[in-house]
């Protein structure tokens, strides 16, 4: 099956159109739930790890220390979902595995931390604690 014929595919639009395609819960099954709520705590990492770095670079109020640490535990719970909702997987893309919600989870939990950690580097430098 190309690429093309993939993409060019129906999508179904009502619960009985999904159970003949073999998806038996039409709000989805519960590994894409899953992955689609990591994926959602991901996201929220990375907006408030960009929040932070750019709290952080205003020099207001602690330096972004407090999203710096939202930014690093939302990335890193996004993270691990992810991993282990791909660890879990049986099948491929198109599954109702969550296998495209796990992978955007962990990307988005990577870039999380990453910013949290850049925030919390900045802070140190800048506002040193008593």
């Amino acid at each position: 099956m190309s690429v093309l014929s993939m993409l060019a595919s129906p999508i179904c639009t009502s619960a009985a159109e999904c159970a003949g395609q073999g998806v038996d819960n039409f709000l989805g099954t519960p590994q894409r739930i899953w992955a689609s709520v990591a994926a959602l705590v991901s996201l929220a990492a990375v907006a408030a790890g960009w929040l932070a770095l750019r709290r952080s670079s205003r020099g207001i109020g602690n330096g972004g220390r407090n999203g710096a640490v939202v930014a690093l535990a939302g990335g890193l719970i996004g993270a691990v979902n992810g991993v282990v909702n791909l660890a879990v997987a049986d099948g491929g893309l198109g599954t109702g595995n969550g296998v495209f919600g796990g992978a955007v989870a962990l990307a988005l939990g990577l870039a999380g931390t990453a910013l949290g950690g850049l925030v919390l580097a900045r802070s140190r430098r800048t506002h040193p604690s008593a």
